[in-house]
């Protein structure tokens, strides 16, 4: 249908070039829009609006250039967050980058040697325009009790897989480490998915012995085993038109990988005892904080299951490798644990905000909100001060291969995770004693060798 093709405006004064990108967008599939001058340009956009996907503005035309149109663009229909391509000659890259300053989405340079190339650029255009569309469409979604907090690079790739995969049926894969939130993303999915009016179930895998974990997971039948009294059904029957999710896939068993294989390829489970399959119809999310891969390549877990299981990966970053989020989500959890519940939210000094920029977060989200949580009962629901952040000193926790290739390559990052180590140390010493003079006594320092620290790591 012609209203469902993607829409462009191309605007440019020489008809051959009109004629050119016309036949070629058109033969590629989208609606084309024309306009020879600027004044037309913007009349078709106020006519158009929302319709439009985007626009490819040459930049030199008479009595309005492309410079003019984009800034009454900007200025006038700001909602539309309107994609602009500007065309270019060669040899006018002040003004490209001009372009780009006033707000232009990208440049391309004419004479157009490669349409080809060109057709990728507009692709890319609607493909984030999508992507976008689908993200904010996903927080709009989001009940109060699922917040997904960071604005960081890192989580916006995750927002935009999210988006992509959560109106599938495909199988995800959530591989991270322990606390970087792997659940609440697949309470998110299950949440933005088709299947979310059904229930969400969550099994620990790693938790259960594997005779207990298969019993969860698939059910039994009365007189399957002794103690089987009546019929039990498993989690996987339970989650029936809704989501399961499998956190820690890689504690299970080849006994328990061969049946959920099974489950996967056939959508239907075996209740132990059981002699007629059940069949399912099961939104399956799974996460580890394992290799998988370097496991299945190892033989240490079954790669045709790791394969169903990876149709959609997603990876949480770290809290080390996203640190820009750490006073989002501060304030997040100072709100969240109030001393009372009628009380104002804690506040963070700097150098209790400086000392959380600077600790590597072994434990991750989940260590960041116990400690504020511990913090906010210490200071009493007033001002935090880093002597009220209990911040673990476990430098074997806090080293791992990454860091020791980024202290082989840096020259600045050994004495600044020696800094750390030593004003996480000193904060600890303060925090159990109460007192400097104590505190000194704990690190077997004098009082004034530790006072001199506490200037230079600017402690107070």
């Amino acid at each position: 249908m012609e209203d469902s093709k993607q829409h462009i405006l191309i605007v440019d004064d020489e008809p051959d070039i009109l004629d050119l990108l016309t036949n070629w967008f058109d033969d590629s599939g989208y609606k084309v829009t024309r306009a020879k001058d600027g004044a037309e340009a913007l009349q078709k956009i106020g006519e158009l609006k929302e319709t439009i996907g985007v626009v490819l503005l040459d930049i030199q035309m008479p009595q309005m250039d492309g410079l003019e149109v984009l800034k009454q663009v900007k200025a006038t229909h700001k909602s539309l967050e309107l994609p602009i391509i500007i065309m270019t000659a060669y040899g006018t890259g002040s003004i490209a980058i001009k372009a780009m300053q006033q707000g232009a989405y990208d440049y391309i340079t004419k004479p157009f040697d490669d349409l080809e190339a060109l057709l990728h650029r507009v692709e890319r255009v609607f493909e984030y325009r999508k992507l976008s569309d689908e993200v904010t469409e996903l927080k709009s979604k989001l009940t109060s009790g699922e917040k997904i907090i960071g604005n960081s690079q890192a989580m916006q790739e995750v927002y935009k897989t999210i988006g992509k995969v959560a109106n599938s049926s495909a199988s995800v894969l959530i591989t991270g480490e322990t606390g970087t939130g792997k659940e609440l993303i697949a309470n998110i999915i299950h949440a933005t998915s088709r299947y979310s009016r059904g229930p969400f179930v969550a099994v620990n895998c790693g938790a259960l012995p594997e005779s207990l974990l298969e019993s969860e997971l698939f059910g039994y039948e009365a007189g399957a085993f002794t103690g089987a009294a009546k019929l039990r059904k498993g989690r996987f029957e339970l989650a029936d038109k809704g989501t399961i999710f499998l956190d820690e896939i890689g504690e299970t068993s080849p006994s328990t990988q061969s049946k959920l294989l099974r489950v996967l390829q056939e959508r239907v489970v075996d209740r132990l005892g059981g002699t007629l399959p059940v069949r399912i119809d099961v939104r399956l999310i799974a996460a580890t904080n394992r290799d998988l891969e370097q496991e299945a390549n190892d033989g240490k877990f079954r790669s045709d299951l790791y394969f169903r299981l990876n149709v959609i990966s997603i990876h949480m970053p770290p809290l080390r490798e996203r640190k820009d989020d750490i006073p989002l989500l501060s304030e997040h959890f100072l709100d969240k644990h109030r001393y009372t519940p009628g009380s104002a939210a804690a506040r963070l000094s700097v150098d209790a905000t400086q000392a959380l920029q600077d600790y590597e977060w072994p434990g991750n989200v989940r260590e960041l909100e116990n400690v504020i949580q511990r913090a906010v009962v210490d200071a009493r629901g007033g001002v935090i001060v880093s002597q009220h952040l209990a911040l673990t000193t476990r430098p074997e926790a806090n080293v791992n291969a990454l860091q020791i290739n980024k202290l082989v390559k840096d020259r600045t990052a050994l004495p600044k995770a020696l800094h750390n180590f030593e004003r996480a140390m000193v904060q600890e010493a303060l925090s159990q004693a109460g007192n400097l003079e104590d505190a000194a006594g704990l690190l077997g320092l004098s009082l004034d060798d530790l006072q001199g620290r506490l200037t230079r790591l600017g402690l107070k």
